[in-house]
């Protein structure tokens, strides 16, 4: 069966350049990795069940008959839509297992085998594939579902989130499945280099729990070093003082005092210079033992000004300071340079924020729009070819 992998020219300069992934992934994970590999310069084939990846239809905002939330992770590919539980459909997919440099997906283990995906399926057809599975739970529980809320909520990153006196909390964005796809991409592409060297495929494996959980870091170390249960503190830091948000006249301003040599020149800027000779304060180490009591002092000292003007205090002396900003303003301040716009012809102008690599001093800017559902059967089927 004649199955064609495109490719686009706008991406020769890439280093992943003609490296070919198969994308059998859908949601977040997966896809974040594969639009990693792809701005990467990596050819990426999606594929897609009949009804399309789940997060066409998730969110309130719409572009055209998508939500939103499925451009946050799929320019940069090439879409075709395939039944693999059909004949034709299985048949379609192992011309292109055959093809692949690297496979990625997330079915449960009971479908991956049903769709010969399961990893002795694809080692059969092309042995010297880099091969990822994407799961909830590891190879352990291959049926076991994972899904972000439920990785943060398991692997502890909702108990030390929130306020104080407050309940757990979820991070505002879905920090477990984003960062399973970042770990996902470093993955790859060890797999990759791996395979130059040694001439054979490999077999990855990263879940959404063991993400979560690397993600704890000082947390997990403060446990296992010390049996130092983890808290939630707010915006406070458990490690460093002053570390948060704190009340200025009119609002909130954000100190992020790391040294005690910073912690100087912050007294020195608030006019309470006497507070880095105090004891309970001179150090990081007390400054956490006392950290009720420092607030209290600080505040009363930011009260005499605006967020804004401290700002401007601050940023002169060099100590560490933000306002909150909403996510529009973040989008639209002189700081966001890694944003870029790509036009489709269904969708229209599709406004991206694209990867923080820049390569050369420039972004990787996109070469493809988000795909429509089924787009490049032509390309990568033929004319004539009908999947539906």
């Amino acid at each position: 069966m004649a199955v064609t992998w495109p490719t686009s020219p706008a991406n020769a300069d890439r280093p992943l350049f003609g490296t070919k992934v198969l994308d059998l992934s859908r949601v977040l994970a997966g896809p974040y990795c594969t639009m990693l590999l792809a701005d990467l310069g990596a050819d990426v084939i999606k594929i897609e069940p009949p009804r399309g990846d789940e997060t066409r239809r998730w969110g309130r905002a719409v572009l055209g008959d998508a939500a939103a939330y499925y451009f946050v992770a799929n320019r940069n590919k090439w879409d075709l839509v395939l039944d693999l539980t059909s004949t034709e459909g299985r048949k379609i997919l192992d011309e292109l297992i055959t093809q692949a440099d690297v496979l990625i997906h997330n079915y449960t283990g009971e479908l991956s085998e049903a769709f010969g995906v399961d990893h002795e399926s694809v080692l059969a057809k092309n042995p010297d594939i880099v091969y990822l599975s994407v799961t909830g739970f590891g190879p352990e529980q291959p049926e076991r579902r994972g899904y972000d809320l439920v990785a943060q909520a398991l692997g502890g990153i909702m108990d030390v989130t929130g306020d104080a006196d407050g309940p757990p909390t979820k991070v505002g964005v879905p920090i477990a499945d984003l960062s399973a796809g970042l770990f996902s991409a470093v993955a790859v592409l060890a797999g990759l280099y791996g395979r130059r060297n040694t001439g054979s495929g490999m077999r990855l494996d990263v879940s959404l729990y063991d993400a979560t959980v690397a993600l704890l870091s000082n947390q997990a170390m403060n446990w296992m070093v010390a049996e130092k249960e983890g808290e939630r503190l707010g915006n406070d830091h458990p490690s460093v003082c002053p570390y948060g948000t704190y009340a200025t006249s009119d609002g909130l301003i954000v100190l992020a005092v790391g040294t005690d040599a910073q912690f100087r020149s912050l007294c020195e800027a608030l006019e309470v210079s006497e507070l880095a000779d105090d004891d309970r304060f001179a150090r990081n180490v007390q400054r956490n033992e006392y950290r009720a009591e420092l607030r209290t002092y600080l505040e009363e000292a930011l009260a005499r000004r605006t967020t804004s003007d401290w700002g401007t205090l601050l940023d002169s002396d060099g100590i560490p300071n933000a306002v909150v900003r909403s996510v529009s303003e973040a989008l639209e301040a002189t700081e966001a340079q890694s944003l870029s716009a790509v036009v489709h012809p269904d969708y229209g102008f599709v406004q991206q924020v694209l990867s923080p690599i820049r390569i050369d001093g420039r972004y990787l800017v996109p070469y493809l729009a988000p795909p429509a559902l089924n787009e490049h059967q032509r390309e990568i089927l033929g004319d004539e070819h009908d999947t539906e």
